[in-house]
């Protein structure tokens, strides 16, 4: 019977572009049917651990690690958007909001003249609302999600119109729709309707793994409509 137990831990880091990714080293010492080789494996509180023999060299550890990099980041990036929408948020001026991977500082305006507005300004996500008071965290809220919605829609017909191409089976334009959700980026009915998650536009720490993982939900949401005799 084969016997691994956990010799030592220690840390590592390895860089990925302008980020440090710090993980934890897992030396096992394994027996004679447990493979020689470290695995790495990305938690959902985002820690990141290789679990490597007990005689592995530092060398060969961060070898390991540089092949997964990309991998590794990947996924710390879609956890990261994972949870960024059910964090608890105040909307207030100075409060960060994110749109297509880039970080906006939340500003309130108030202008009893203007139309209640949301707009990109100067690095700011500028809301502008008709009147102070101590409840306008509501006003907010309700005017930053209409927007979102609205820039979804563009975004995923954007995308839309890039993947129907690759998707000859297809006959039809697939019909979508733009709702919260939870623990799911998209998902599709047995009657093809897509359902694409507004938060995708959000933050995924970068346009092109955002674009990644927009691009995927769609394809696999027309897939599996496809299969469904959809289309």
């Amino acid at each position: 019977m084969s016997k691994i137990d956990t010799v030592t831990q220690e840390r590592g880091v390895i860089a990925y572009g302008d980020e440090l990714i710090y993980y934890d080293v897992i030396r096992k010492t394994a027996g004679v049917k447990t493979p020689r080789k470290v695995t790495i494996k990305v938690h959902p509180d985002q820690r990141v651990v290789a679990t490597v023999p007990h005689d592995a060299t530092s060398k060969a550890i961060q070898t390991a690690m540089f092949k997964k990099v990309r991998w590794v980041w990947q996924h710390i990036s879609a956890l990261n958007a994972q949870h960024e929408h059910v964090l608890a948020r105040k909307y207030l001026s100075g409060e960060a909001q994110f749109y297509l991977g880039r970080r906006y500082m939340l500003k309130v305006l108030i202008d009893p003249t203007a139309v209640a507005n949301v707009k990109l300004l100067r690095g700011k996500l500028a809301v502008t609302l008709l009147q102070d008071n101590e409840k306008k965290a509501q006003p907010v809220k309700a005017l930053i999600n209409q927007w979102y919605q609205y820039r979804a829609e563009i975004i995923f017909h954007e995308r839309l119109n890039l993947m129907l191409p690759k998707t000859t089976w297809v006959s039809g334009r697939p019909s979508f729709r733009i709702l919260t959700m939870k623990k799911q980026w998209g998902s599709c009915s047995s009657k093809g309707m897509l359902m694409l998650n507004p938060h995708l536009v959000k933050r995924l720490k970068s346009l092109l793994i955002m674009l990644f993982y927009m691009s995927y939900v769609i394809l696999l949401s027309i897939i599996i409509v496809s299969d469904f005799g959809g289309y």
